[in-house]
């Protein structure tokens, strides 16, 4: 999983971790299983990922599946922030 610079410090400062799961959810928990707390700056009080982020999976966008997309072994996960204005 490529990591957004705000949550790489969570991660000791990695750009990339590896992470497994068969859905972007459990990919997530295990990211958090390996850094304690890096959920609570994806994720809103109710697990929900946060609005300003959006996860690609192969560069195209989880929305709306996010947590509950499928991935497969050797898929590549992005966190990205969502820009928006006018």
């Amino acid at each position: 999983m490529r990591l957004h610079p705000y949550l790489r410090k969570s991660a000791g400062g990695r750009e990339v971790v590896q992470v497994v799961g068969r859905t972007i959810g459990e990919c997530v928990d295990d990211l958090e299983a390996q850094f304690p707390g890096i959920k609570q700056r994806l994720c809103d009080d109710e697990g929900k990922l946060l609005s300003f982020y959006d996860i690609y999976v192969n560069s195209e966008s989880s929305y709306p599946e996010e947590f509950a997309k499928p991935v497969k072994d050797g898929d590549e996960l992005t966190v990205v922030t969502v820009i928006a204005g006018g």
